[in-house]
C-alpha cells in the first residue's frame, strides 16, 4: 500500500489468516471498524480487510450487488476509509467481486427467522413458575399463542427439580389443549438430561385418536431455565401435530 502517514490498522492477532482480531478490545480502531464501515456502504454485502502482522494493509476485499460498477465501488472504498479513518488506499489493492444471489448477512438471518416463524404454527408467550403459598408445591402458568389468539394454562406439582420441569410441560400442554379446542393431547413424561456436555430438555406428547394412541417426542436445550426449555420441547413434540390440526 502506498500510504498516507497513518497507513496502519492495528491488530494484534493480524499474524493469523485473514487478519481479523477475535477479540473487540484489540482491535479497537482498526480492521474490524474498517469492515463495518464499508458493509455500512450503500450496495456493499461483505467487505474484508487483510493486513500484514505489522498491521499494514496488503488486501481488502469487497462484495458488491450486481449492477454497481466496480470502479465506482473501489472509489467509493477509498472516500470512506479516507474520511472516516484517515487512511490512505491503494486503489490496486481493493479488489471487487458482485453478485445478485447474495444477500447481506443480517437479511439472510432475518429472513431465516421469517422462516422458522412461519413454520411455526404455535408461539410460545410466557412462563410465571412461583412457589405455593405455605407448601411444598410450585405452580407453572404457561401462554401459548396462535392466529393472533392466545391461551392460558396453569399446573400445580410438588416443588421438585424434576417435577417443576413436568409441571411447566403440563401447564403447556394443557395451553395447548386449550388453543386448539381438543382433549387429545395428554403429557406422557418430562426431564432433563445430559447430551453431549448440554443439558436438554427432552419430553413426551400423547396423541389420542379413536383406538390409536401416539408418543410424540420433543427435545430443547437448557438456556433459560429447565422449565423454559420444557416448554419448548413441547412446542417441539407437538408442531407437526399442530400444522395438521391448526385452525382454519
Amino acid at each position: 500500500m502506498t500510504a498516507s502517514p497513518s497507513p496502519h490498522f492495528y491488530d494484534a492477532s493480524a499474524s493469523r489468516p485473514g487478519g481479523a482480531s477475535g477479540d473487540p478490545a484489540a482491535d479497537p480502531w482498526g480492521v474490524r471498524r474498517a469492515e463495518n464501515l464499508l458493509t455500512s456502504l450503500e450496495g456493499i454485502l461483505s467487505a474484508r480487510v487483510v493486513t500484514t502482522p505489522l498491521g499494514e494493509v496488503s488486501e481488502i476485499h469487497v462484495l458488491a450487488q450486481a449492477g454497481l460498477s466496480p470502479k465506482q465501488v473501489v472509489r467509493n472504498v477509498e472516500s470512506a476509509l479516507l474520511a472516516h479513518l484517515g487512511v490512505k488506499i491503494d486503489h490496486r489493492k481493493i479488489s471487487v467481486a458482485t453478485t445478485a444471489d447474495v444477500k447481506p448477512l443480517a437479511a439472510l438471518d432475518q429472513h431465516a427467522v421469517e422462516h422458522r416463524a412461519a413454520q411455526r404454527v404455535v408461539l410460545f408467550e410466557d412462563l410465571v413458575v412461583a412457589t405455593v403459598p405455605r407448601s411444598r408445591r410450585v405452580s407453572a402458568t404457561v401462554t401459548l399463542a396462535t392466529g393472533g389468539r392466545a391461551e392460558m394454562a396453569t399446573e400445580e406439582g410438588p416443588d421438585t427439580a424434576r417435577n417443576r420441569v413436568e409441571t411447566a410441560a403440563r401447564a403447556a400442554v394443557a395451553a395447548m389443549s386449550r388453543l386448539f379446542d381438543v382433549q387429545v393431547l395428554a403429557l406422557e413424561g418430562a426431564q432433563t438430561v445430559h447430551v453431549f456436555d448440554r443439558q436438554v430438555a427432552v419430553v413426551g406428547v400423547i396423541t389420542i385418536g379413536g383406538r390409536d394412541t401416539r408418543l410424540l417426542v420433543g427435545t430443547a436445550e437448557v438456556r433459560e431455565s429447565p422449565e423454559h426449555a420444557a416448554v419448548y420441547a413441547v412446542l417441539d413434540a407437538t408442531n407437526r401435530w399442530a400444522l395438521v390440526h391448526r385452525p382454519s
